[in-house]
């Protein structure tokens, strides 16, 4: 089967990078509140992927278009600045090892100006590769991570099929940090649903000060049609906390997390409120900005549900 190119689905902060996709699909497709959920997961073929890294280079150098080249590559290519780069799709560091050094050599090789190369992460991606072999993709610029922690409840990852515990979670997050790549970690406000909220905030704020990630960002659970977390909703075995519960959720969060400095935001399109700040240098403010909202019960300062999306 041929190899078919994935939408773009990237952190918020790879807006103005330029996506190039080695996998499509997740192989750790078993998350049940997730759209990958099922999804087959496909490799794309390295003499293809170096073929795309060539035509960029080309157009970047002299704007020379070359023939079978998709417009996406060109359509991307027009308003990138050349500096950062994101693997896609789910989780792109499950590409075999010795492809991705040399995917990642080619990069340096024909886009010298890439400052940063990045890609979604499963902890059991990290945790199959070994310390040299990280620091080796690190030399190569590969100088970000995002993963999705989604909750500190082992209860909670269990029941939502992540695959990991939150003991390998924080020793993915360790060996990533001791190679010298970054970590951006997500949470899932409202994942334990009503009678799991304050054991899933106060456990996922435990895991992720011991990650203690450079980023951490917050989303709000969005249902997705067809995932088996849809389903338990709809048939009443799992209850979806309120947005004010969300807000306690996250000032939770906040409140009880440590870290030695982590870029915290809940300014994800998911979310009910927004908050951002230098943890834990901000967290006084975030946390009085949340605590005025859900005292005075007043939901006018909340992103409507219609204005929530994934």
């Amino acid at each position: 089967m041929s190899f078919r190119r994935p939408e773009i689905i990237r952190p918020p902060s790879e807006a103005g990078s330029y996506f190039l996709p080695l996998t499509s699909g997740c192989s750790n497709n078993t998350c049940t509140f997730c759209g990958y959920h099922g999804s087959k997961l496909q490799m794309r073929d390295p003499d293809d992927v170096r073929r795309e890294i060539d035509a960029l280079a080309l157009y970047m150098t002299s704007g020379a278009y070359v023939a079978g080249v998709p417009d996406i590559v060109y359509s991307s290519a027009g308003g990138w600045d050349g500096k950062r780069l994101f693997l896609q799709d789910g989780d792109a560091l499950v590409y075999p090892l010795r492809k991705l050094n040399e995917v990642l050599q080619h990069i340096n090789e024909a886009l010298p100006s890439v400052e940063r190369i990045s890609a979604y992460a499963t902890p059991q991606d990290i945790l199959r590769i070994d310390a040299g072999q990280l620091e080796q993709l690190r030399s190569l610029k590969l100088g970000i991570l995002y993963m999705g922690l989604e909750s500190g409840d082992d209860e909670v990852l269990r029941r939502t099929a992540k695959g990991v515990n939150a003991k390998q979670m924080v020793e993915a997050a360790r060996r990533a940090k001791e190679a010298g790549i970054l970590t951006s970690v997500t949470v899932i406000l409202g994942l334990g649903g009503v009678e799991g909220s304050e054991r899933h905030a106060l456990e996922t704020s435990r895991v992720l000060s011991e990650m203690d990630p450079d980023y951490a960002g917050a989303l709000t659970l969005v249902l997705i049609p067809g995932t088996p977390l849809y389903d338990e909703w709809r048939q009443g075995t799992f209850r979806l906390i309120s947005p004010m519960e969300s807000l306690k959720e996250l000032v939770t969060i906040v409140r009880h997390s440590s870290f030695t400095r982590c870029f915290f935001s809940s300014m994800h399109a998911s979310n009910y409120f927004a908050v951002r700040g230098q943890l834990p240098r901000d967290k006084k403010k975030m946390i009085g900005q949340l605590e005025r909202v859900i005292a005075e019960g007043d939901a006018s300062p909340l992103r409507p549900e219609s204005l929530r999306g994934l």
